[in-house]
C-alpha cells in the first residue's frame, strides 16, 4: 500500500499529520494465525506476497519465506520506534528502507545486523540521524518501551487488521480504515472524512 499512501501524503501535504503506530502483526509463528489468508506457517506467506505484488504493482521477493523467514515482526517494529525516538520525520524513510530490504532484497529484518545496516543507510540519507543512538535505543530497551506503548494503543482501539488508518479531526468522531486500499479509494475516504469535519 506504500505507493498509494505516498501519493496521498503528497496530495494532502501540510493538511494532514501522520503518525506511525506499530501493530506487531507477527509476535512469533507459534501464535500467529491469519484466517483471511489461511496462513499459519512462514512458507504460506509466499503466495500472499505474490498476490500483494500483483495487486500493488510492486516487485516483491517472496522466496524469503522459505529461505530465511523472519521469526517475528517485533524486532523491526522496535527498530521503527528507535528511529522515531530521534524524530518522527525519519520514520517514513526508515520504513521504506525496511520494506526494500525485506520485500525487494529478500533480507530477514528480524535480524539485528539487518536493522543496524538499515539504520546506517538512513544516516547516509539523513546525516542528522544518529545511528549510534539508534543502536543504543535498540539495545537498552527504549525502543521496546515505545513499541509496547504502540501495542497498547492498538489493543485499546481494537485494531486487528493491518494496515489500518485512523483519521481524526478535531471534535469529530474518528474513522478507521482497515486493510489494503488503492489510492482512489483512500481519496474517497478522506473526502468523506472532510465532509464529516
Amino acid at each position: 500500500m506504500e505507493p498509494a499512501l505516498e501519493r496521498l501524503r503528497t496530495k494532502l501535504g501540510a493538511q494532514a499529520q501522520w503518525r506511525y503506530c506499530m501493530g506487531g502483526l507477527l509476535p512469533d509463528w507459534n501464535s500467529f494465525v491469519d484466517p483471511v489468508n489461511s496462513v499459519t506457517r512462514p512458507i504460506q506467506m509466499g503466495p500472499v506476497w505474490m498476490h500483494a505484488a500483483e495487486v500493488g504493482g510492486v516487485k516483491i521477493d517472496h522466496s524469503l519465506w522459505f529461505r530465511d523467514p523472519p521469526a517475528s515482526s517485533y524486532p523491526a517494529c522496535v527498530a521503527v520506534k528507535c528511529v522515531e525516538l530521534q524524530s518522527a520525520a525519519y520514520v517514513p524513510g526508515f520504513l521504506q528502507k525496511l520494506r526494500e530490504e525485506c520485500m525487494t532484497n529478500g533480507l530477514n529484518i528480524a535480524k539485528e545486523e539487518v536493522l543496524l545496516n538499515t539504520a546506517s543507510m538512513l544516516q547516509k540519507q539523513f546525516p542528522s540521524f544518529n545511528s549510534d543512538r539508534f543502536t543504543d535505543d535498540l539495545c537498552n530497551g527504549n525502543g521496546r518501551e515505545a513499541f509496547r506503548a504502540d501495542l497498547h494503543e492498538v489493543q485499546v482501539k481494537n485494531i486487528t487488521r493491518f494496515p489500518s488508518l485512523l483519521i481524526r479531526r478535531p471534535e469529530q468522531p474518528s474513522i478507521l480504515i482497515a486493510g489494503y486500499r488503492q489510492y482512489e479509494s483512500l481519496m474517497e475516504l478522506f473526502a468523506v472524512a472532510d465532509e464529516v469535519g
